[in-house]
């Protein structure tokens, strides 16, 4: 049990209990600006799009960018969707294309 990757889950859950306790602590009976909810609205698809960008890009012990097979699977899910193909179908398709991609290479 000294895995430390069950410290660090437990470290994470910890700090996101305080966290949520520590906002509804420091708000108190004070109303949210206006233009709030908006930004948290926003918020979640952005990040979302940071990390899909982040591993579709990215590699481990590269500095740049790097376009390999996983692009190309991007892309040939990105023109399935954009057809109106089923979420199911857009899985394959880009499974497949991921994966003729990296038999070519």
């Amino acid at each position: 049990m000294t895995d430390p990757t069950w410290l660090v889950l437990g470290a994470l859950v910890a700090t996101t209990f305080l966290l949520k306790g520590a906002g509804a602590l420091v708000m108190g009976d004070r109303t949210l600006p206006t233009w709030f909810p908006r930004f948290v609205e926003y918020l979640t698809p952005a990040l979302l799009a940071v990390l899909v960008v982040t591993q579709l890009l990215g590699a481990p012990g590269s500095d740049g960018l790097t376009l390999d097979a996983r692009v190309t699977g991007f892309a040939a899910a990105l023109v399935a969707w954009r057809l109106r193909a089923p979420v199911p179908l857009v899985i394959l398709v880009a499974a497949a294309a991921t994966a003729a991609a990296r038999a070519l290479t």
